[in-house]
Order: C-alpha cells, then structure tokens, then sequence
C-alpha cells in the first residue's frame, strides 16, 4: 500500500499556495496535495483527518456532501445512555444551603451508585 493520499477536499486543487503549484514553464497547474500516512502506534486508519490536508480541506467536503452521508446512515430515532442524576446540599462558607447535582453517564437502569 502506498505511503500517501491525495486529498479529498472538493477545492483543494484550486487554492493558491506555491506547494500546489506543478508542471513545467508555461503550462502549470494547482494539484491536490499529498498526505503522507504515517503508519505507527499512533495511526488509526479510521481518522477522518488523515484524508484532508487541512481543515478547510475538511470544511468543504463535509459542507458539500454532509447531506448525502447523512443518507448513509440517517438518524430515525434519539440515542440515549443511562445515567444516574445525584443531587447532594452542601453549606458555602457562611451557612447558605446550595445544591451540587452530579450526572454520571455509563450505567444501566439496574445498576445503583452507592453514596460515600
């Protein structure tokens, strides 16, 4: 597999920058850049990032094609996580009462959290 990719911004190849620039004197043109994939313990190839050569890159495809990845996998129904609402009181320095509500996501309705 190839150690790069061209970028899949719709516009990269028409911004003025001198790194785009390729071709001899007299017939030059912009190209889409490269983006060198660098393949260590920190590379996911499911990060969108690595397919754009900047965020304006990423901007503009996601702003020209956001409804039709939205037709890929279309949202008919809110997700939700369970989670456990605790509110405690507690006393500011002068006596005043004052309420703490905590939100701890990640458990399942059967599931209870034990004060202490």
């Amino acid at each position: 597999m190839s150690d790069f990719i061209w970028c899949h911004g719709p516009y990269c190849h028409t911004h003025n920058t001198v790194d785009r620039v390729r071709g001899a004197k007299g017939s030059k043109v912009l190209r889409t850049r490269k983006i060198t994939q660098r393949r260590n313990q920190y590379y996911d190839p499911n990060n969108l990032y690595n397919y754009f050569c900047s965020m304006h890159c990423y901007n503009e495809f996601a702003n020209k094609y956001s409804q039709q990845i939205i037709k890929i996998a279309p949202r008919v129904e809110p997700l939700e996580t369970p989670c456990q609402v605790s509110k405690e009181t507690r006393q500011d320095y002068y006596g005043k009462d004052y309420t703490i509500t905590s939100v701890r996501s990640g458990f399942s309705s059967s599931d209870t959290v034990s004060g202490g």
